[in-house]
């Protein structure tokens, strides 16, 4: 699990602003800190999708000592693809290329609002020399495997991580692979 910080500051307007130490244009507001990082979730969203459009780099979250909000697996996951690409520097059509699909399945694949299917993502990971790897936790072991994990992270930067998805995904991931489903291109 991926979290920002953010900083909440009462505004003279009676509501509570938040901001992004990482994305300096990012900011939202809400009637109360419910409301406030609830759309804090969205609007980090936002900064992400307009960082990969404007293919600039999407900078790894600051050390969190106080509010934060959690980056959703989906957005993660398509953040580390699409650092993968940058690292690597595979633009778009040659992920394309290498996934036998047509461009606009990547541009899906990269968008942050658009609900991709893991298997997509993991073949995308592939195409990246790169493993998807999926770990459930149970929630009151996922504390320790956060902090262990985050004391970690400096050292283990640009490596592949390990992400928390729904039993149901994996499930779904199961299927897919027996049926043969995947990325191809229609002809």
């Amino acid at each position: 699990m991926v979290r920002y910080p953010v900083t909440l500051t009462h505004d003279d307007k009676d509501t509570i602003l938040v901001t992004f130490p990482d994305f300096p244009e990012a900011a939202t507001c809400g009637d109360d800190e419910g409301e406030a990082l609830a759309r804090a979730a969205d609007a980090l969203e936002t900064v992400i999708d307009a960082y990969i459009r404007d293919k600039r780099d999407v900078p790894a979250p600051s050390a969190v000592t106080g509010a934060s909000v959690t980056l959703p697996l989906l957005v993660d996951t398509k953040v580390q693809i699409y650092r993968a690409m940058r690292a690597q520097h595979v633009g778009k059509a040659e992920l394309a290329k290498r996934l036998n699909v047509f461009l606009p399945q990547v541009d899906r694949l990269l968008d942050v609002r658009h609900g991709s299917k893991i298997d997509q993502l993991e073949a995308a990971a592939q195409a990246l020399d790169s493993s998807l790897m999926v770990t459930l936790v149970p929630r009151d072991q996922y504390a320790a495997v956060a902090f262990k994990k985050s004391a970690r992270k400096a050292a283990a930067r640009g490596s592949v991580r390990t992400q928390r998805v729904h039993a149901g995904i994996l499930a779904a991931q199961k299927a897919a692979r027996r049926s043969g489903a995947g990325g191809s291109k229609k002809k």
